[in-house]
């Protein structure tokens, strides 16, 4: 049965995620533990769908503070999804946007894109790194090396980040099928990702405990004492993080 079929499929690739990527993890947490104990940010960007990546580590319960969220209206499903995919793949405006935050080269970009192909990404990844940020790609490489970029350099998102965490899943994340339909269904690069996501935020509290500093991590609001805490956290950072 499908169900369960696709549970161990997920179950495969979450090993392999885990294992042949570990490096690459522990790479991309000391560079966001770096931005953590120097006061700065932590910003994630994605399109569409790719945008639960930022909302997965941005003001969550157990979540890290300084974090920002870069969810463009423009790039997101609401409130008309075609829109999203269209705007994704205009050049010379993800860049632009980043400039009218409170940016510093000594943050860091996590960039989430199973493709890495559109103009989007790959303008945000080089407005980044023009800052002078650390940018770290969560991109299929079987996937993103099979399609063209759409981006006027030619270049796709694993060939601008410096940190490329390679998501495994099959080329076009679908990865269920039958013999009655042409297509393949159900993608697991959202599980895939989030597990990297959950991962990389982790060791990055532990690096900064670590090196001895404790981080601003938010509680939940449904805690009694949560509301106090993270009143506090937000008047402190509501000038650094957009969303806040």
């Amino acid at each position: 049965m499908k169900h369960v079929e696709f549970y161990n499929t997920v179950v495969e690739q979450m090993q392999h995620q885990f294992y042949d990527e570990e490096d690459r993890i522990e790479e991309a947490a000391r560079a966001c533990a770096e931005s953590v104990k120097k006061d700065r940010l932590i910003h994630v960007f994605g399109c569409g769908h790719s945008q639960m990546f930022a909302m997965e580590v941005f003001y969550r319960a157990g979540g890290l503070v300084p974090v920002n969220a870069l969810l463009i209206p423009h790039l997101s499903l609401f409130p008309k999804a075609k829109l999203s995919t269209m705007q994704e793949r205009v050049e010379g405006f993800s860049g632009e946007y980043l400039k009218l935050g409170n940016v510093s080269g000594e943050d860091t970009m996590i960039i989430a894109s199973i493709s890495g192909r559109n103009a989007g990404v790959v303008d945000m990844a080089l407005a980044a790194k023009e800052i002078g940020m650390k940018v770290i790609a969560l991109t299929s490489e079987k996937f993103s090396g099979s399609v063209a970029s759409r981006h006027s350099s030619g270049k796709n998102l694993k060939d601008v980040a410096d940190i490329v965490i390679d998501i495994k899943c099959v080329e076009g994340d679908a990865c269920m099928s039958l013999p009655q339909m042409e297509e393949k269904f159900t993608g697991t690069s959202t599980i895939l990702g989030m597990l990297v996501m959950d991962s990389m935020m982790a060791r990055t509290v532990e690096l900064c405990v670590e090196s001895g500093v404790l981080p601003p991590v938010y509680v939940s609001s449904n805690l009694d004492k949560g509301d106090k805490i993270n009143a506090e956290y937000i008047t402190r950072y509501r000038d650094l993080i957009d969303c806040l």
